[in-house]
């Protein structure tokens, strides 16, 4: 469990990193367009930015599948939802962002909601794996057709361009969600051979990546860049850690207290998380209609 826990607070560290880059290199890159996926991802690899951001989040990656396969999935989801304090403060001393009084709340609480999930680690944790299969196609469907429809709704012209870009956002966390329980799934199954990747769980985590890859360059490139960042976070955390208790009965406790414990650090983490909204900036990170790059003062109050 110990171990698993420090595997999710690097991971932590470098998805916030890779977000952060990749935000700077999206913004730069040409208009992600569904109908060329191809030239879509092409452009978007050709920012160096970009680029050295996917390779940070490839490494992010498997530190977070190496952290599934030694946690629960919800403890191991409440841990990384804290790497919104790593983003706050990359993004201040490093990427040019201000964090206001409302950003560092959400610091403090999220730090809260680790000392407590910290505190209370370590019931249930070596019991065998269960599975709810029920659960695991209820939500893996759901989620996988509510992203897609999310996705589409976006794109009306209706729609403020802004709002694109959070809607955007919360779909692709939504979607990284299903593809952490999915692998989840596939890391516990592993162990009774190589052969059991072979599953439509391996084909529903691919799915869900690729479309969430799209779906989030596109709201980092249209949205604003750190509540895009933050609702990606949020979203995906959020539907591991009800996947983590549904589908693979993670432990929430034995006692009233390690419950009401547990339950309340599940809580000021991602709520502490959903507290961080895009700081002021001023940069060319903005973009226009198109998505071309523009130069804009971004503001939020605190």
């Amino acid at each position: 469990m110990i171990a698993g826990l420090g595997l999710a607070v690097a991971c932590a560290v470098a998805t916030s990193i890779s977000f952060l880059l990749r935000h700077r290199g999206a913004v730069l890159a040409p208009p992600v367009v569904i109908r060329h996926p191809l030239r879509s991802a092409s452009g978007l690899f050709r920012s160096r930015w970009f680029a050295v951001g996917w390779a940070v989040a490839v490494g992010a990656w498997v530190l977070h599948v190496a952290a599934l396969t030694l946690a629960p999935l919800s403890i191991v989801q409440a841990v990384l939802s804290g790497g919104l304090v790593f983003l706050a403060v990359f993004a201040e001393r490093f990427f040019g962002f201000r964090l206001g009084r409302r950003q560092w709340t959400g610091v403090i609480v999220t730090a809260t909601g680790l000392a407590i999930i910290g505190l209370t680690s370590g019931s249930g944790a070596d019991d065998p794996p269960e599975y709810a299969v029920a659960a695991l196609i209820a939500i893996e469907s759901g989620v996988l057709v509510a992203g897609v429809v999310s996705a589409v709704i976006s794109t009306h012209r209706r729609v403020p361009l802004a709002a694109q870009g959070l809607l955007l956002g919360a779909t692709a966390g939504a979607l990284f969600g299903v593809s952490d329980i999915a692998i989840k799934f596939l890391a516990d199954d592993i162990a009774s051979g190589v052969l059991e990747l072979i599953s439509p769980w391996t084909a529903a985590a691919l799915i869900a990546s690729v479309v969430a890859f799209y779906t989030s360059a596109r709201g980092l490139q249209i949205g604003p860049g750190v509540e895009v960042i933050a609702l990606i976070s949020v979203a995906a955390n959020v539907t591991a850690i009800v996947g983590g208790i549904l589908v693979f009965r993670d432990p929430v406790g034995t006692g009233a207290l390690e419950v009401t414990g547990r339950m309340l650090a599940f809580c000021l983490v991602v709520g502490g998380a959903a507290l961080i909204p895009a700081p002021v900036r001023a940069t060319r990170g903005a973009s226009d209609s198109r998505g071309r790059p523009k130069r804009v003062v971004s503001t939020s109050h605190p």
